[in-house]
């Protein structure tokens, strides 16, 4: 039996490097969407600030979530643009709805 060259020894060690690589980034992946899963389970419609339920508030086609105990309001993805589209009239209808009663 011939000993392999070093050519052929770098070759093979540089497949088995790429062939696990390929599965620990395979298994990151996966990993990854379980987190971004767990995440979104814990977090939904959660308030950033205190971690208490959000109320979505529909107007004008705008969905706005506003806590039900420390009162803020946040805005999704392209809805603060909407927002801010609104004539002063409309905002004022807007935040009008949220302020506190009483």
């Amino acid at each position: 039996m011939t000993k392999p060259g070093s050519n052929e020894e770098e070759y093979f060690a540089r497949s088995e490097y790429d062939r696990l690589k390929k599965i620990e980034e395979a298994k990151q992946v996966r990993l990854a969407g379980e987190e971004r899963r767990k995440d979104q389970e814990l977090h939904y419609m959660h308030c950033p600030k205190c971690g208490m339920s959000l109320i979505e508030i529909e107007y004008k086609s705008i969905w706005v979530d506003k806590c039900a105990v420390c009162e803020g309001i946040w805005l999704d993805v392209g809805e603060l643009e909407s927002v801010s589209q609104l004539d002063k009239k409309g905002l004022d209808r807007l935040f009008g709805g949220f302020r506190k009663q009483g």
